[in-house]
């Protein structure tokens, strides 16, 4: 029996009265020849598909009504990512099952066999190879995004369309999607775009659902800020007061499993924001403070960014790099990307004094990375020295 969801409303870039028409034709169409939404010249107006997955294809494995499926399997993907490795270990140490759909690399991912995980190999850019990863699953953690090198659409749109609809298929019990923060107000950036429709695409699914927006990791400013001071090289920013409540992902990972255990959670949408927002000169200042030294500031005026955004758009090869641009356009806007938490922690039942700091975290880091270096120092002179 096929199962069908519809998409009330889809970005404008990525559908067209042809494509519709295409659609229509092809809805009992097997998934591995089925073409998601997809266009190259954006219409203006939206529209509403029916998108459709035939379940008897799908499984690979016949499930009867009926057979017990432990609430305690979950199927992590993008578990090799900065979220998705931490989502994992929280898991494994909360004790799920949990099963890691990776995508066949030539460095295979040991370190989740290690913690204890179970990997499978399969990509969302090929929908023949996600069934058999579903089979026993109770519920699906999508942590995935498309890598910097690939096209937005191909994993964040098509492969998420092919993951939901066998996750609808299959009989997955809940489905939970981590977003961004205010993508619903952003339809010119086409990642926001994307992950706003898919939002309305799994609401509309009849899946048990829970979608996460974030604002930002702070794992992302130790390469970003914390690395390039410490070895004296630029640090990139922009002249825009965006202030991003930064989080841990350790943390994002604990309050995703208090809500997916909490019943007043399910078919919410829900947003993770840390205890402050910080614009990036803040953030600039304080890692100067913990490392002891100045940073080498370049600044990016944001009209640079529109201007360059405009500029890739007259080349077809560079499309990917403006949208991409479109999206730092709007982290460097007079945005905050922040909301308040305490509805959130009421929710949940959790304190937000058991929420890390940007301080705390920034901290820590310092005082490690500082006694490493003292360390081998140290020992940079001993065998000096000793020769």
């Amino acid at each position: 029996m096929a199962s069908s969801t519809s998409l009330a409303t889809l970005p404008s870039q990525l559908a067209s009265p042809a494509r519709r028409a295409a659609l229509s034709r092809s809805a009992t169409a097997r998934p591995r020849h089925h073409h998601h939404p997809l266009l190259r010249a954006p219409p203006k107006a939206g529209c509403r598909l029916v998108v459709t997955c035939n379940a008897q294809t799908a499984v690979p494995t016949s499930i009867a009504q009926g057979t017990p499926v432990r609430p305690t399997s979950i199927l992590v993907v993008g578990a090799t990512g900065t979220l998705g490795r931490q989502v994992v270990r929280r898991a494994l140490d909360e004790g799920y099952d949990v099963r890691c759909l990776v995508r066949p690399r030539p460095a295979p991912a040991d370190f989740l066999r290690d913690w204890g995980a179970t990997v499978v190999n399969a990509d969302l850019s090929k929908p023949e190879t996600i069934p058999a990863t579903l089979v026993g699953i109770h519920t699906v953690i999508d942590c995935a995004t498309g890598r910097p090198e690939e096209p937005i659409r191909t994993v964040d749109w098509e492969g998420k369309v092919a993951l939901i609809q066998c996750a609808k298929a299959m009989g997955i019990q809940k489905y939970v999607f981590y977003s961004i923060h205010n993508c619903d107000k952003h339809p010119e950036v086409p990642l926001m775009e994307i992950k706003h429709c898919t939002e309305k695409f799994i609401q509309d699914a009849g899946l048990d659902y829970l979608i996460i927006r974030l604002c930002g990791f702070m794992q992302g400013l130790i390469g970003q800020y914390a690395v390039p001071i410490l070895e004296e090289k630029s640090v990139w920013g922009t002249d825009a007061p965006t202030r991003i409540a930064y989080m841990d992902t350790q943390d994002v990972a604990r309050l995703t499993f208090i809500a997916m255990r909490n019943e007043k959670a399910s078919k919410k949408l829900l947003t993770f924001a840390g205890p402050r927002a910080w614009t990036t000169q803040e953030v600039i200042t304080l890692c100067e403070r913990l490392a002891g030294q100045d940073a080498n500031v370049t600044t990016v005026p944001v009209a640079v960014l529109r201007f360059t955004r405009q500029l890739t758009r007259f080349f077809q090869w560079t499309n990917d790099v403006a949208d991409r641009l479109a999206f730092s356009e709007v982290l460097s806007s007079d945005t905050i990307f922040s909301v308040p938490m305490n509805d959130t922690y009421q929710l949940l039942g959790v304190d937000s004094k058991d929420i890390l700091t940007l301080e705390k975290y920034l901290q820590d880091y310092f005082t490690n990375i500082l006694k490493k270096l003292k360390d081998l120092k140290a020992q940079s002179k001993q065998t000096d020295i000793f020769f």
